[in-house]
């Protein structure tokens, strides 16, 4: 392979788009938050070590996962042999620690919150991806407290509690969603996800519950005027109606192709969740 080819390999296992989301997600989180201690430095920082911290953990999740890979996702970096393991479990550790040595030259906050999320994306990668639902709930816990994180580089967590509550329930949807779509390798390679035991129809049930939750609680904070009128248009105009779209969408259609669609638009729901609050605030 050439040197070209070696580094977009390199670049495709940290998942690019993932780590461009974490850092809108926490510059908008710190904009959010914000009660004028906004630092562009402290942000920057802030920012750099989260998109490592995300990118080492994708890896360390393909690191476990070639063998599901190679039925689920053959064309990635590992399963494809673009990436040899030896040279990826490098790539995590240096990654994992830049984003130790960045986090803490924020503050203590920034720095034990990456610490915290390093350690459960390697042990949910490790051990609890195998358990139903409880996978799902600490990746969904993960994405909220990307929102907690962006609030405490501006020594702010607190504003940021209602948005990472949605960002948990949409991202809590999404995971069950990938678990569906995924269910075929996943059950080749003895992972027991909820899909996986319990079947499609159970999963759709629990995303409509999930869904369910997150629609009402979606109005609260305008109903107690927290946030403002543009912030309501932006939920009842898209993001709600984009998450009935997606209920009745799963349930006419549960194929891996539909699926995959799916899971791609509760992503960029939640980032247009996300300037709704910006905008509303």
């Amino acid at each position: 392979m050439n040197i070209l080819g070696k580094i977009k390999a390199y670049i495709e296992i940290t998942r690019p788009i993932n780590i461009m989301l974490t850092i809108a997600v926490v510059i908008g989180a710190a904009i959010i938050s914000d009660t004028g201690e906004f630092d562009w430095e402290d942000v920057f920082y802030a920012s750099l070590a989260a998109a490592f911290a995300v990118a080492a953990g994708n890896i360390i999740n393909d690191l476990f996962d070639i063998g599901i890979d190679i039925i689920n996702c053959p064309s990635r970096p590992l399963p494809s042999k673009r990436i040899k393991p030896i040279e990826a479990k490098i790539f995590y550790l240096i990654l994992i620690h830049a984003s130790f040595i960045l986090s803490g030259n924020v503050n203590v906050a920034v720095f034990i919150i990456v610490l915290i999320a390093a350690n459960l994306l390697f042990l949910y990668s490790y051990k609890f991806k195998r358990m139903p639902l409880l996978g799902n709930f600490i990746i969904a816990s993960l994405t909220g407290l990307v929102f907690i994180y962006g609030g405490a580089a501006v020594n702010n967590m607190n504003a940021a509690v209602i948005p990472a509550l949605f960002a948990f329930l949409i991202n809590f949807i999404r995971e069950i969603v990938k678990d569906m779509e995924d269910v075929r390798g996943d059950e080749a390679a003895g992972i027991k996800t909820f899909p996986a035991k319990y079947g499609f129809k159970s999963s759709k049930r629990v995303v409509l519950f999930l869904s369910f939750i997150l629609i009402f609680a979606t109005i609260i904070p305008f109903l107690y005027e927290h946030y403002q009128i543009e912030y309501f248009i932006l939920v009842m105009v898209i993001v709600n109606p984009v998450i009935i779209y997606t209920i009745k969408s799963l349930y006419e259609n549960d194929s891996m192709q539909n699926l995959h669609k799916m899971s791609w638009l509760l992503k960029i729901n939640m980032v247009i969740g996300l300037a709704a609050v910006v905008l509303g605030r």
